[in-house]
């Protein structure tokens, strides 16, 4: 910033007195401090008079000493707003690589055969059970919608009670769907133990590699799931990687089946 200074015309300078040179030179020197200064208060720390610095601003084309201010302090907001979109636009892309990252490796884990058996249970099944909790219940609902819309008999259940009791009573003509990010809720984990018990089978969608839901369903369609979460202390990351599969999943039921 002090280099816009030496833009001053020759001759302008030319005709600074050597006590208005000085005051330039210190305004320079402590350019960071000046928006924050008043008149009286740069007059103290450079040891001239008040009218040495009207004197000054003149000469170099402003005002008075306010205005000079007020520019210098608009371009050292321009300054930091330039800095501030460079650091915002480095975050925005970290989270965009986060979320490419996470799609790219849950299509390349789903496997077809798994898919292909998955749309196979659906088609053949009487009624499906879609079971979520939390954040998950969004595309636990999703999904029974477009279910329904292609003609089965489907509902999502997401209240901890009804759902150990549903899972006591599917038929072996029925199938469940159970929707989550880390395969450990307790009462999905609880309802699926009640239907592989009865050999009632299961679907899984999670990004629990190794969890208690996949390690009890007949079928698991896994996703990737980061490790960076911008909301470290909630529980509340992005189901990212199950709208994939269950996007995935229900465009592969429409081409087969239909």
């Amino acid at each position: 910033m002090s280099e816009l200074f030496f833009d001053i015309p020759i001759e302008k300078y030319q005709t600074l007195s050597e006590s208005e040179r000085y005051v330039l030179k210190y305004i320079v020197k402590h350019i960071n401090e000046i928006p924050s200064m008043s008149i009286v208060k740069l007059s103290e720390e450079a040891n001239v008079s008040t009218a040495t610095i009207v004197r000054l601003m003149k000469k170099i084309g402003y005002d008075g000493f306010t205005s000079f201010k007020y520019s210098i302090k608009d371009l050292t907001k321009t300054v930091n707003s330039e800095n501030s979109i460079d650091m915002i636009e480095k975050k925005i892309n970290t989270a965009i690589k986060k979320n490419e990252f996470e799609v790219l490796n849950t299509i390349k884990m789903l496997s077809l055969g798994n898919i292909e058996d998955a749309i196979q249970k659906i088609h053949h099944a009487e009624k499906i059970y879609v079971f979520a909790r939390g954040f998950s219940e969004m595309i636990a609902n999703e999904i029974t919608i477009k279910l329904q819309l292609l003609g089965k008999n489907c509902e999502m259940h997401n209240d901890p009670n009804i759902i150990r009791v549903i899972s006591k009573k599917l038929k072996d003509t029925e199938i469940a769907i159970f929707v989550s990010l880390s395969g450990e809720t307790k009462e999905l984990v609880d309802a699926c133990l009640n239907l592989k018990m009865k050999s009632i089978s299961t679907i899984t969608l999670t990004a629990g590699v190794d969890s208690s839901l996949a390690n009890l369903s007949e079928i698991v369609l896994l996703g990737y799931k980061g490790t960076q979460s911008f909301f470290p202390d909630y529980e509340v990351r992005s189901r990212l990687p199950l709208q994939v599969i269950s996007r995935i999943l229900l465009d592969a039921y429409v081409i087969r089946m239909f």
